[in-house]
C-alpha cells in the first residue's frame, strides 16, 4: 500500500476511523425503513433487531384485547406507508386488521408481498384443534394459541426470522440486523438463566387464568394451567361454571389467579378469595404496565411479579 505523502502509518488510523464512521453514518442517514406492527409485542421485538435503522409503529397499544381493537381511521394511512407489516397471524388479528389492510391500498404489505410478516410461521403453535369446530366451542382459533410470544424461545425463532426479512428489504443495513440479532439473542439467553432461577421454587404451582393468553408462558416456566375464568374462549363467565371452577381449584390447592389489564377484575377477584388464592395482574403485551414498555422490561415485570406475590 502506498502512503500519501506527509501521512504516517501512525496518522492514516484516525483517518481510517473517520472514514468507517462517516461509512455507518451515511448508511443510518438514509431512509429508515417503515415498519409497522399490528401489536406491541411485535413492534418491540422489532426495535430489538432494527435499532435506529427503522421506524416502528404499533397499531394497537398494550393495554387493548389483541383479538378486537377498536380500528381507527388512521391506521388505513400508517399502512398505506408501511414498508413492512408484522402480524402475529394464527387469525389472532383476523376480527380487525384485514379490512384495515384492505383499505390501505398497498400490494407490498398484503399476505404473500414482499413486505407482509407473519410471526406465527416456524412457531409450533400449542392447542392445535384436531376437530370440526363450531361457534359453540367459543372463540377456538383453528391454527392453535396464538399467545405465542410470551415464550422466550419462540421469540428467538420469528427474531431469526426477522432479521432475515429486514436483511432482505434493507440489505444496506444488513451488518446492523445481523449484529442486533446476536446482540439481542446474546442477551435473552442470559435473562432467561435468571428468570428460570427466579421461578424454579415455583414450579408445579397450580393456574388460573381468565382467558387461555398465558399457556405458554406457563408452559415454558413450569408452573401449570388448571382452568380459566372464561368458561370456553371469548365466552364471559357465567355463574354456573364459576360455581364449577371455585370447588375445583380449591381442591387442587391454585394458588394463583392471573388476568390481563383489560379485564373485569370483579369475578377474577371473588375466584381468588373463595379459594385463598393471590390475583396477579400480568401485561400480555409490552405496554400494558408502565414498567413493562419494552421486550426485557415486560417479561422482567411479569417474572417479578410472580415472584413478588408466590414467595413466602
Amino acid at each position: 500500500m502506498t502512503n500519501l505523502p506527509g501521512l504516517t502509518p501512525r496518522a492514516l488510523k484516525p483517518l481510517s476511523a473517520a472514514i468507517l464512521l462517516l461509512a455507518v453514518g451515511s448508511a443510518l442517514a438514509q431512509p429508515k425503513l417503515n415498519v409497522v406492527a399490528s401489536l406491541p409485542d411485535l413492534a418491540a421485538l422489532a426495535r430489538e433487531i432494527g435499532g435506529q435503522a427503522i421506524q416502528v409503529t404499533s397499531l394497537a397499544t398494550g393495554l387493548e384485547d389483541p383479538h378486537f381493537v377498536d380500528p381507527k381511521p388512521s391506521f388505513v394511512r400508517v399502512l398505506n406507508r408501511a414498508d413492512l407489516l408484522l402480524e402475529g397471524g394464527a387469525e389472532l388479528e383476523v376480527g380487525w386488521l384485514p379490512p384495515l389492510v384492505d383499505s390501505a391500498r398497498n400490494p407490498k404489505i398484503r399476505r404473500q408481498g414482499p413486505g407482509n410478516f407473519v410471526a406465527a410461521e416456524g412457531v409450533r403453535l400449542l392447542q392445535v384443534p384436531t376437530g370440526p369446530l363450531d361457534r359453540a366451542q367459543g372463540d377456538v382459533h383453528p391454527l392453535g394459541n396464538p399467545h405465542f410470544l410470551l415464550a422466550p424461545d419462540n421469540c428467538s425463532i420469528v427474531a431469526r426470522r426477522l432479521a432475515e426479512t429486514l436483511s432482505r428489504l434493507d440489505p444496506t443495513h444488513a451488518a446492523i440486523y445481523q449484529t442486533n440479532l446476536a446482540q439481542f439473542q446474546a442477551r435473552l439467553d442470559q435473562k432467561v438463566a435468571q428468570w428460570r432461577q427466579s421461578l424454579a421454587p415455583f414450579r408445579g404451582t397450580k393456574v388460573v387464568t381468565y382467558h387461555k393468553s398465558f399457556d405458554y408462558f406457563l408452559d415454558y416456566f413450569g408452573l401449570e394451567l388448571v382452568g380459566t375464568i372464561e368458561p370456553k374462549p371469548g365466552i364471559e363467565p357465567t355463574p354456573a361454571h364459576i360455581n364449577e371452577l371455585i370447588p375445583k381449584a380449591r381442591q387442587l390447592g391454585v394458588k394463583l389467579v392471573i388476568i390481563e389489564p383489560n379485564r373485569p377484575r370483579r369475578t377474577p377477584e371473588r375466584v381468588a378469595q373463595a379459594i385463598g388464592a393471590q390475583l396477579v395482574i400480568l401485561p400480555l403485551m409490552p405496554g400494558g404496565q408502565p414498567a413493562a414498555k419494552d421486550f426485557f422490561g415486560w417479561f422482567d415485570y411479569n417474572v417479578t411479579q410472580l415472584v413478588n406475590v408466590l414467595k413466602p
